[in-house]
């Protein structure tokens, strides 16, 4: 009978041989997961408190997802964006029904679904004021993803070191600071990006009325605000969106990690003006919105709902505080 432990040293083994080592991983291999516990290949049992980085807000191997992923690999999995695909359009019904916006696109993680942000800006501001008009103000340890443009949106310089020279247009202020924000305002702002509550930068709550005077602000100046919500969005802050705490709405926002459950899906959403500038051909995405993603995110919103998760979330949040 084979040892379990050589089992896991074979694996960690292999993991050196064959990926590049850009995670410092634990030597743990792990093999199964059933609500909010995993198990490894030697059969120990871990308290999951990572949910795949804000990833798996309904847990391991959850019945009513595993049901509606195996329903849709069995009708389709793939196929191209040049069709109507009928989960993508519940999907997005969900989405905007619930929200502030308009139209939905959809990608395949928070990047991704930042990167359409960022170009959805630029593309609406250009458009509205002219070429230079293509700044983004972000704020300070800010994290927005490993494009190009979303490490370059992220203030954080440890992120940046090695894959300079960053892409142009982007200013970066306190988080929380209207007065320094308002400083670096200029005829080329295009738009102001940020987390409602700084996740990777240390789960930094925004002070009182910083974000109703930033709309305030966004408005007067005629300034996009955008909200990358990819960690703080589907139901873990106890809304099913953190900018309901506040009663503040985007014009923009991002969206991913628990949208799918564990499948992988990013969402931009934005009010029908700045959407319109997004016209066939100005972006896309092979995979983005696909059938079975689109089905499972779709069944990840009603578990929430049917569930009452997020009333769950509010008494977990201050039990733990």
């Amino acid at each position: 009978m084979t040892n379990p432990n050589n089992l896991n040293k074979e694996c960690i083994n292999q993991a050196a041989d064959y990926i590049m080592p850009t995670y410092g991983r634990f030597p743990i291999t792990i093999t199964k997961g059933k609500g909010c516990w995993l198990y490894d290949i030697n059969g120990n049992k871990y308290l999951d408190m990572l949910a795949g980085l804000a990833v798996c807000n309904l847990g391991h191997a959850h019945p009513r997802l595993a049901n509606a992923i195996c329903a849709q690999s069995q009708k389709l999995l793939h196929i191209s964006n040049l069709y109507h695909i009928e989960p993508q359009i519940k999907l997005a019904k969900q989405l905007i029904e619930a929200s502030f916006a308009d139209k939905a696109f959809f990608a395949n993680s928070g990047a991704e679904a930042n990167e359409a942000a960022i170009k959805l800006a630029r593309k609406y501001s250009k458009e509205k004021y002219g070429a230079e008009c293509y700044e983004i103000i972000t704020m300070k340890q800010s994290f927005h993803g490993r494009t190009m443009a979303t490490i370059t949106a992220t203030g954080q310089e440890k992120f940046h070191k090695g894959f300079e020279p960053l892409l142009p247009g982007f200013k970066y202020v306190p988080f929380g600071d209207l007065s320094a924000l308002i400083s670096v305002i200029n005829s080329n702002t295009a738009a102001v990006m940020l987390e409602p509550i700084q996740g990777e930068g240390g789960v930094n709550l925004p002070p009182d009325a910083y974000l109703s005077n930033l709309r305030k602000l966004c408005n007067d100046k005629d300034l996009l605000l955008i909200f990358d919500e990819v960690q703080t969005g589907i139901g873990r802050t106890g809304k099913l969106f953190a900018y309901e705490h506040w009663g503040v709405e985007p014009d923009i926002m991002s969206l991913a990690k628990a949208l799918g459950g564990g499948m992988p899906i990013g969402a931009m959403l934005a009010k029908d003006e700045v959407a319109s500038v997004f016209t066939p051909g100005s972006h896309a995405s092979t995979f983005g919105g696909n059938p079975l993603v689109c089905a499972a995110a779709s069944c990840v919103l009603d578990t929430i709902i049917k569930e009452d998760l997020l009333d769950n979330t509010q008494q977990m949040g201050a039990y733990f505080t």
